[in-house]
């Protein structure tokens, strides 16, 4: 058996180091996967974990990848923090997007470099890849791919899908899209890269969950409680990047046109770092972490906006 470990977890560094925990101190591994962050977090001294994770896999190997007592599992999507951490935390950090334990077995569905099943669904619950790409009308199809992939050629794709139909396996979906956009080896991108992608954020809500899990993180970080998230793909990255804009006071200013709006909640977050990427040293070992990006802030006392006001 190979020694590879399920899932290297990025910028692990730079993520304990905004989270700085001490042993007095709860923080909650929104995405706990296989333990990654968990394990750094003890090692660096935090007193206890809370981990969530919407993968009854993640959940049910826990114990296993992170023996301790002060480590709590919860199976649960990380946009209900709020609702299923009783108390006040110190600490936050999530890791959007698919672990790469959930692209490396290919009966999950994930990825087009090994033919599974189209599934896609990191619950293992709803409607599977198949049922949408099957069922959905063109139009619908392109939708999604163009939004959630950022695919310049979506209908193309979209138009090749509903004739190839019916579709069960990731091989068949790749073999569509590079069809449609054209494909040769040694290319540095797949074709169907964007496609993969845009379906599986479609399909498991991903920005609305992590919209949710912003503000469901806001309301139960203590004061001076730090919050840090790592993004893969353009999309995320902006939602943390305009959530933690906003929440800390720093829109944009305003104009003759536009005059500056001083009224609204005060900020509830301070301390907003600047975006940090992989250093060289980490995209040699995983280069899986070359788009990563880690934003980090502090939650300063003010209370939680209302978003009815904030809107």
């Amino acid at each position: 058996m190979s020694a590879r470990p399920p899932h290297i977890p990025v910028l692990l560094d730079e993520v304990v180091a905004a989270l700085a925990p001490s042993p007095d101190e709860v923080v909650v591994d929104g995405t706990f996967g296989a333990g990654g962050y968990t394990n750094a977090l003890f090692s660096a001294g935090a007193g206890r974990v809370i981990g969530l994770d919407r993968d009854p896999d993640a959940i049910a190997a826990g114990p296993s990848r992170v023996p301790s007592d002060k480590l709590t599992l919860i199976h649960s999507e990380f946009s209900r923090m709020d609702e299923v951490v009783e108390d006040k935390v110190d600490a936050v950090v999530l890791d959007i997007g698919v672990s790469s334990m959930q692209i490396d077995q290919a009966e999950r569905g994930f990825s087009f470099m090994a033919d599974g099943p189209l599934d896609m669904r990191m619950s293992q619950e709803g409607e599977t890849a198949a049922d949408f790409l099957n069922h959905a009308d063109e139009g619908e199809i392109a939708r999604v791919i163009k939004t959630y992939g950022e695919e310049p050629r979506a209908r193309r794709v979209a138009q090749a899908i509903v004739k190839a139909r019916p579709l069960h396996r990731t091989s068949e979906l790749a073999d569509v899209v590079r069809g449609a956009l054209g494909y040769h080896k040694g290319m540095k991108t797949d074709p169907s890269t964007k496609t993969f992608q845009a379906i599986r954020i479609y399909l498991n809500a991903e920005l609305e969950e992590l919209e949710a899990g912003l503000r469901a993180a806001e309301k139960i970080l203590k004061p001076g409680g730090r919050l840090a998230v790592v993004t893969f793909h353009s999309l995320e990255d902006r939602i943390v990047k305009l959530f933690l804009r906003d929440r800390s006071g720093n829109k944009p200013q305003g104009s003759r046109h536009r005059p500056v709006t001083t009224s609204g909640p005060a900020p509830s977050f301070a301390q907003v770092a600047k975006p940090v990427g992989p250093s060289d040293d980490e995209l040699l070992r995983n280069p899986r972490a070359r788009s990563a990006r880690l934003r980090s802030a502090v939650r300063t006392e003010a209370p939680a906006w209302d978003e009815r006001v904030a809107a």
